[in-house]
């Protein structure tokens, strides 16, 4: 479908959250071309989650990015496990204050809709979405260095040396984005991300052996080993043939001081950081072969995701952590919502609008999802001081806490953007 607006986007970053927004400016006939700093499109991890919301919003963009994320999702084994997010149980035994946790204890069966637990492996996604964008609409190597106004238009400047033109420029460059810093200024104490205070050990482990570890339960549905300052999950992904694993920790005094965010560890590094835990957590680690340890940062909230015609999305705009699934399926909201907004913009002197729209409704669900993966870490790792060791407690707490993520009306979302952008009182047609 040929684009029929007089305006031109710029998306710099070809991501998950960058490729959905593409196809959604497409398919509401907004011309657009999307920079990536990469000589191809690539996705680095494995395993990446999407809830229930995430999904419709894939429907709602386009119906084929749903049929892609059909085409790679890996769901729980079990089908009386179709439905289950994650089974919490404990991992490691604890006592205080006359509370005591129990080896193995199962804690809550948590369950988030029809789909349950769902996971793609990040390169087989991105392959689906890049099915979708035509010939001609991407450059690669485009790694964005400066933006500046000429005249009517932007122009953006990278570190190639060369120079595009676009009406508007939205980054989708990830959680060290370039565009954050451009459009808030290097110096906002919001710039850059910071260390969440957890890290994680990553790893993936052959099906068979993970079945043959822990039992068929255990290794083809969704888990996660609670124990205090730490916890373990482990999911299937690749159509059930390989198990996930990431183990995470606090890091008691906080800080992160080594400037790679990624790097090697050692299985002795790794089982250090896990004396006590029970014969399932030990069995699992014993497992994962050359394991990497991956500092979990987050960004600050931002007081605004737009600035004059240049606007964030996805980890640029709110990188998260991954404790609630949600960080890559707030991405897709985002492109669902401001694809929308520029599809109803018929002159560049209203794209700001768009951006405004796109602010007020985004920016405070997708900070809020933030926070409460935060909250979220501690409550897993029996470091939420309302609840401490009372599993009762945390079993209500875990069946609840994620529910306003995914139920959210999706199209009422849009509804709302649309009204504010149109000055309309909201809810009204």
């Amino acid at each position: 479908m040929a684009p029929e607006k007089p305006f031109h986007v710029a998306v710099c970053g070809g991501g998950i959250g960058g490729l959905c927004l593409v196809i959604g400016l497409l398919r509401q006939k907004v011309s657009c071309t999307i920079y990536e700093a990469a000589p191809a499109f690539a996705e680095i991890g494995a395993g990446v989650s999407f809830g229930p919301n995430a999904v419709r919003a894939m429907e709602l963009i386009h119906p084929l990015i749903a049929k892609g994320f059909e085409n790679c999702v890996t769901l729980n084994g079990w089908p009386e496990k179709k439905e289950t997010w994650f089974d919490f149980r404990v991992g490691k035994s604890e006592s205080r204050d006359g509370q005591e946790t129990l080896i193995d204890a199962h804690v809550a069966n948590v369950k988030s809709g029809k789909l349950g637990q769902t996971s793609v492996h990040r390169a087989h996604y991105l392959d689906e979405l890049v099915k979708l964008v035509p010939d001609g609409v991407a450059k690669f190597g485009k790694r964005l260095k400066n933006i500046t106004e000429d005249g009517e238009k932007l122009a953006l400047l990278f570190e190639d040396g060369t120079r595009e033109e676009a009406d508007a420029v939205i980054g989708c460059d990830g959680i060290k984005s370039r565009t954050r810093h451009i459009l808030l200024g290097a110096n906002h104490p919001a710039a850059n991300a910071v260390f969440s205070g957890k890290y994680a050990y990553r790893g993936l482990i052959p099906m068979d052996k993970a079945v043959r570890a822990l039992g068929d339960e255990l290794a083809r549905n969704s888990q996660i080993y609670m124990g205090h300052h730490g916890h373990v999950l482990t999911f299937p992904i690749d159509q059930g043939k390989i198990m996930n694993v990431v183990a995470f920790r606090t890091k008691l005094d906080g800080k992160w001081e080594d400037p790679m965010w990624v790097r090697p560890s050692t299985t002795e590094d790794m089982f250090a950081d896990f004396v006590g835990w029970g014969d399932k957590v030990q069995s699992i680690l014993g497992l994962m072969e050359n394991p990497d340890v991956w500092a979990l940062f987050d960004h600050p909230p931002a007081p605004m995701f737009y600035k004059g015609r240049v606007c964030l999305l996805g980890d640029a705009a709110h990188a998260t952590t991954p404790h609630q699934g949600a960080g890559a399926g707030q991405a897709i909201e985002d492109a669902l919502v401001l694809s929308n907004l520029l599809g109803q913009v018929n002159s560049p002197a209203d794209l700001e609008d768009a951006f405004k729209a796109y602010d007020a409704v985004r920016r405070p669900r997708s900070q809020r999802v933030v926070t409460t993966s935060r909250e979220a870490s501690h409550l897993y790792e029996l470091e939420n001081e309302n609840i401490g060791y009372d599993l009762d407690k945390a079993r209500k707490e875990l069946e609840v806490r994620c529910k306003w993520i995914w139920d959210e009306d999706l199209s009422a979302q849009v509804k709302t953007a649309q009204d504010f952008m149109a000055k309309r009182p909201v809810g009204r047609l």
